[in-house]
């Protein structure tokens, strides 16, 4: 279908972006990874595409790497993890970080993800051993770094972000409560709030 789309980044709310391409803006769903590497508003960016048809909608995703889109379709072929969940376990974790809890047999830290009990990370070490692809070079992001203006403040960008992925509005404003916000970007406050979680 769509395999990739390359055009102006005309807005940044996540886990939402809108690309720009020759006039018609596509509303896409990227993971937090995807979003670290993002360029600055009207700047051209690249994103590998993969499309879920449902009965009432058609949600484009959007990855900033091939290999973090395999890794997506990958996990959706695992039973009991949709879209919206493997977007969630990539936002938590870079494609190389999940393929080490999988080779590791680490639930634990798979557990610590919004969404996963106990029983979905064992099925997802059991089921994404075989799948996993050899990430190498390919799983890095973007040459591109952020920079991005805002109409929420930051902080409150960052909670309602965590909270489309899954967190409880609490659980989220307590954990950007945590982080020293000041003079830092929506990403960065939400991947310190993600990597405090981890702990």
């Amino acid at each position: 279908m769509i395999g990739f789309l390359r055009g102006l980044l005309a807005l940044k709310t996540p886990p939402f972006l809108v690309l720009d391409v020759n006039g018609v803006g596509y509303e896409v769903e990227a993971p937090m990874t995807t979003f670290y590497n993002l360029p600055a508003l009207g700047v051209e960016v690249k994103l590998y595409t993969h499309l879920v048809v449902r009965e009432d909608a058609h949600i484009l995703f959007g990855f900033a790497t091939e290999a973090d889109r395999l890794m997506f379709r990958n996990l959706i072929k695992v039973n009991g993890v949709g879209p919206k969940l493997a977007l969630t376990i990539l936002s938590g974790q870079s494609a190389e970080e999940f393929r080490r809890c999988i080779q590791d047999n680490d639930a634990a830290t798979l557990v610590r993800l919004p969404g996963i009990g106990k029983k979905t990370a064992e099925r997802l070490i059991i089921e994404m051993r075989d799948r996993i692809p050899d990430l190498g070079e390919s799983a890095r992001g973007t040459d591109t770094m952020i920079d991005r203006p805002t109409t929420l403040k930051p902080a409150q960008e960052a909670i309602s972000a965590l909270c489309s992925l899954g967190y409880k509005p609490m659980d989220a404003a307590k954990m950007v409560r945590d982080i020293p916000a000041a003079d830092k970007s929506c990403e960065e406050i939400i991947r310190l709030a993600l990597q405090g979680a981890a702990r």
